[in-house]
């Protein structure tokens, strides 16, 4: 399995809570309307932001490094060539929104919420990190495990304008373009209740086109801090990997609940001592401690391979085609399936692909 990006806060898409609707609170839906409509609000035209005298020289450098970016999707990677990410908000916080994220105790399949525009997905957004936590508290007092995330950007799939936001904008250059060629993916091809096949899809055309954006910036001190960036986040999400999987093995054990949770706990143990010792191989790099905020949970493992699992047939199916316009052709294609044979094709895909080397030893104590 290649390990690929995951995180939300390091780059994931979350659908606004516009699209929602259903049997939901009405807090819900006022809160979501309330915070995409503040966002369209605060938006202007980068060429506004550019025009401002007041606005600093690392912010006018970033904007207009988004220009190119925006201009560089349209032109050499066919994604679309319309308003999104040509205006500018400052949110003055961390996060867009913050995911809540949701298991069984002795379960890594998520808690589902189903959106007639988003379809069914494993997350549910709020523009308020107090109220996500709040959702979160009841959902902790139904005995769930759970994980609230920022998350700072997300696609409305072409119904706005979706703007640059302050959350995001003074990323690395390298990971600023890959975000804006991901979450652009999303308006080519998306499949109502596939979050596996949408994300897995955007995350290889974010990868083929960072590549080819590398390429023509000509400058090999970009891409070495863009692979220096690559490689931690591999080697992290090699790491949730091999413990996700120590965590499916320990639930499907003929074992009591309770020596369940007990290996549960050490698990867990487990990941945060290897994290440090990993850390450590990074010079120090603290990039992902946020991530440890929160108790470890279930929730917090649950999405891992969302983002990843499907890419190997992707990248086949572009080697393949040999050309972008023809890949989005088939993906189109593929999703025009349902769901059993779209994702029966793309495992046949996936099998085509070289397999990542990755250790998945983890240590389980002995059930009682």
């Amino acid at each position: 399995m290649n390990a690929r990006r995951y995180f939300g806060w390091a780059g994931a898409t979350a659908l606004a809570g516009f699209l929602v609707a259903g049997c939901s609170p009405l807090d819900y839906y006022a809160q979501a309307a309330q915070g995409q409509l503040s966002l369209l609000s605060d938006a202007r035209p980068i060429d506004d932001w550019l025009a401002d005298p007041a606005v600093s020289a690392k912010l006018r450098a970033k904007l207009v490094k988004v220009k190119q970016i925006r201009h560089f999707a349209a032109r050499e990677l066919g994604l679309p060539d319309n308003r999104s990410y040509t205006s500018y908000a400052d949110l003055k916080r961390p996060f867009v929104l913050w995911n809540v994220v949701a298991t069984e105790e002795l379960s890594l399949e998520p808690r589902r919420w189903c959106f007639p525009v988003a379809g069914c997905v494993t997350y549910r957004g709020y523009y308020s990190k107090a109220d996500a936590q709040d959702y979160a508290n009841g959902l902790r007092r139904e005995g769930l495990d759970v994980q609230v995330a920022g998350v700072p950007a997300y696609s409305t799939l072409g119904w706005f304008n979706d703007p640059v936001l302050s959350t995001f904008i003074q990323y690395p250059d390298g990971e600023l373009a890959r975000l804006v060629f991901h979450e652009l993916a999303h308006q080519v091809v998306y499949v109502k209740d596939d979050t596996q096949f949408n994300e897995s899809f955007a995350t290889a055309v974010e990868e083929a086109g960072v590549e080819r954006w590398l390429l023509a910036q000509g400058d090999p001190s970009l891409r070495q801090k863009y692979v220096e960036y690559e490689r931690r986040k591999d080697d992290f999400l090699n790491l949730l990997i091999k413990y996700r999987r120590a965590l499916e093995l320990n639930y499907l054990q003929p074992i009591s609940t309770g020596s369940k949770r007990q290996h549960k706990v050490e698990i867990f143990r487990q990941l945060k001592d290897e994290y440090q010792v990993l850390k450590m191989s990074w010079g120090g790099y603290p990039g992902y401690d946020r991530w440890f905020a929160e108790p470890l949970t279930n929730a917090h493992l649950s999405s891992v391979a969302t983002y990843h699992d499907f890419v190997p047939a992707f990248q086949v199916l572009l080697a393949q085609q040999q050309s972008l316009a023809g890949f989005y052709t088939e993906v189109g294609r593929l999703a025009a399936l349902d769901q059993t044979a779209r994702h029966q094709q793309l495992t046949l895909l996936g099998q085509l692909a070289k397999p990542a080397q990755q250790s998945t030893s983890v240590v389980l104590p002995r059930g009682r």
